[in-house]
């Protein structure tokens, strides 16, 4: 655990020691969303061809990646090659779970625009989510998953200790560092914990490829701030004490909720919230969360609370220290700074 002051002075540390950083009356913001088995591999059978065996040993194969659910069985995803697949294909999915009684699984591309496509699975809505843990395959990050196929450890590994609704496609990943007992010694010493929910898009993996971050455009993601939440935390504010986010996702959910007052309101919505040098925080604190990749909205979004060049002396720091980055990689604690200005006016 990297933390990181007010001033920007860095101290060295392991996540067991956050009790340490915590007062009486802090409360913890923590992601409830669970990672669901989004990833698909399939085979291309041409709208106009007769489905059978034959066909679905010889389409081209096709990667999915679900995004957002549209419906019951209906779904938005990423495809991979896209330029193999049209607008009235079907999808042959094969059992690759240890349930050999499974068999095939099909659905139809009802659009394609690009690299994202619609499609609806022949199901019926009880069947969706027993039927994706058959076919499907935790969704790893590329930088993970171009190394390594997902194994049966990361259906574990790639859930936090507090995924409880299921929706995302990556993992709120500073939660991952949390266990039962760091979350009991925190409320021993009277650490509050509440919880939200925001079903974590693409966007997490999506670089920024624009030469000015204000012409970039968020992925949006469906969030949920419960009334009791909501209390819990203007509470706290007004008792003194400090919003502690675990998590980006946890965050951007709570500056969406975030009144320019500084009252948390009850929230049930998509946000595509994007936070980047320059934005004032409304609600939190302190940010538990992990090192970035370069170039991305994340790293954007640690600049704005702490200042670039305090994140940029920070991982300069953590890479000579031999820090482990990214999603099982190791965490930052950072605090608030009022002075994070427009360091670099819109420049990635």
């Amino acid at each position: 655990l990297l933390y990181v002051d007010a001033s920007g002075k860095p101290d060295h540390r392991v996540v067991s020691d956050l009790p340490q950083f915590m007062n009486p009356g802090d409360v913890l913001v923590v992601n409830t969303t669970k990672v669901i088995p989004a990833r698909l591999v399939g085979r291309r059978v041409r709208a106009a061809e007769e489905v059978g065996e034959a066909d679905a040993k010889t389409g081209a194969r096709v990667e999915l990646t679900l995004t957002d659910r549209l419906g019951p069985v209906a779904w938005g995803c990423l495809l991979k090659p896209a330029r193999r697949v049209k607008a009235g294909d079907r999808i042959i999915f094969s059992n690759h779970s240890d349930d050999k009684a499974g068999g095939d699984v099909e659905a139809q591309i009802t659009a394609r625009d690009g690299a994202t496509a619609t499609l609806e699975f022949d199901l019926e809505p009880a069947a969706m989510e027993p039927i994706l843990a058959r076919i499907g395959a935790m969704p790893l990050p590329p930088y993970i998953a171009g190394k390594r196929a997902p194994d049966a450890r990361d259906n574990n590994d790639y859930q936090t200790l507090f995924a409880a609704h299921a929706g995302a496609v990556a993992a709120p990943t500073a939660g991952l560092h949390f266990t039962p007992e760091l979350v009991a010694r925190l409320v021993d010493k009277g650490v509050h914990v509440v919880e939200v929910t925001l079903h974590v898009g693409p966007g997490t993996f999506l670089p920024v490829k624009v030469d000015n971050i204000m012409d970039h455009k968020m992925h949006g993601e469906w969030g949920q701030v419960t009334s009791e939440t909501a209390a819990a935390l203007n509470k706290v504010k007004e008792n003194g004490g400090r919003i502690v986010c675990v998590g980006t996702t946890s965050l951007r959910l709570i500056e969406s909720a975030t009144s320019e007052d500084g009252v948390v309101n009850p929230y049930e919505d998509v946000t595509d919230i994007f936070i980047s040098p320059g934005y004032r925080f409304r609600a939190a604190d302190l940010l538990l969360t992990n090192f970035h990749l370069p170039r991305s909205t994340l790293f954007m979004l640690v600049s704005a609370f702490s200042g670039l060049s305090v994140m940029q002396a920070a991982y300069t720091e953590a890479v000579a220290k031999g820090y482990r980055f990214y999603s099982y990689g190791d965490a930052c604690l950072l605090t608030r700074t009022e002075k994070t200005g427009t360091e670099n006016n819109g420049e990635v």
